[in-house]
């Protein structure tokens, strides 16, 4: 399917959903939508994934396109008006159009209208569950080791560290599979449950849910993790999703240099290894598992820095640590073992 991804005035750093599609969805991306960086291409700022012209709309996107991929999460996951104009052009041409907004497309007049106009399909990726369920403590019963990536704070490799974890595992002939819990998770496998719209009672249970679905038909889980327990926003949800997981292992994510939580700079991210200790402890009443590995994201820093701070990762969670975008998973994969 060729798809267009649209990140105005994010990309790359604030437009995780499109890096996400670039690096690791089966989509063939035709262009990301970008005014800041009209003119440039995806390869002048990423140096791995698909590459794609940088465009300023859906206008000037000349090839076939079947769907417009929403490429950014910004906080509170609203719409911006200012994308409408590319929005509305994208269904004309027949688009669909997959969302991971807390904003729902298919609630949108003029989208449903335009949609069933020019037979577009509006996917709302964060769509809540119907029938939730709370968890019965059960996910320890599957077959597959669980794996679950847990992080610092929102933004730091969660999603990324889960992706490259399984496709190093398949390469390794393990069948291992994604659990997603977020936007992206859920468009690059096409399933799973967009946990932070579920009511927070059930958030372990969808998790579970997930679990015991997949986990006696692959030999390794590895489920997306959400938000940080040190997060002033997003603890519960992380929590939730440790809980209903119930881990073998886990893998705690990091973005080298990164001292307080992204948008709430006055909280301060505690010492990494009591960091690592809260996972733990928090897992215990239901799990007796340990961090096993750490994922730093060092793409901020040159090759002999990131080196170095990967060390120092590691020594700082006792654990061994690679960056998986950098250097590979396989450090990640043998840590599990």
């Amino acid at each position: 399917m060729n798809v267009a991804v649209l990140a105005h005035e994010r990309f790359p750093d604030r437009a995780k959903t499109a890096v996400g599609v670039l690096r690791y969805a089966e989509y063939d991306v035709t262009a990301v939508l970008d005014r800041d960086c009209a003119g440039e291409r995806v390869s002048d700022h990423l140096s791995d994934g698909q590459d794609a012209p940088i465009v300023a709309g859906i206008d000037d996107v000349p090839h076939p396109v079947d769907a417009l991929v929403v490429g950014v999460a910004p906080v509170g996951g609203d719409f911006d008006e200012s994308w409408r104009p590319d929005v509305r052009r994208a269904i004309k041409r027949g688009c669909d159009v997959l969302s991971g907004l807390h904003y729902f497309f298919g609630d949108d007049e003029e989208f449903t209208t335009l949609a069933d106009e020019h037979g577009a399909e509006l996917r709302d990726l964060r769509r809540p569950l119907e029938d939730c369920t709370v968890s019965e403590g059960r996910a320890h019963e599957v077959d597959a080791e669980v794996v679950l990536t847990v992080g610092t704070d929102c933004s730091t490799g969660k999603m990324t560290t889960s992706a490259e974890l399984v496709a190093a595992a398949r390469e390794r002939g393990l069948d291992a599979a994604l659990v997603p819990t977020g936007q992206t998770g859920v468009l690059l496998a096409n399933w799973g449950v967009v946990v932070d719209r579920v009511p927070s009672d059930f958030v372990a249970g969808a998790v579970e849910r997930m679990v015991r679905e997949r986990g006696d038909d692959h030999d390794l889980l590895v489920v997306e993790g959400q938000g940080s327990v040190v997060h002033p926003a997003y603890s519960a949800v992380t929590c939730g999703i440790l809980h209903g997981a119930m881990p073998d292992a886990l893998v705690c994510c990091h973005e080298a240099g990164r001292e307080a939580i992204h948008g709430y700079e006055s909280v301060e991210i505690p010492p990494l290894s009591e960091v690592a200790a809260l996972y733990e402890d928090l897992a215990a009443p239901v799990a007796d598992t340990t961090v096993a590995a750490g994922s730093l994201d060092t793409s901020g820093l040159d090759d002999a820095d990131a080196n170095r701070a990967v060390i120092e990762y590691a020594t700082a969670i006792d654990a061994p640590a690679t960056d998986p975008v950098r250097f590979g998973a396989g450090e990640l994969l043998d840590a599990l073992d």
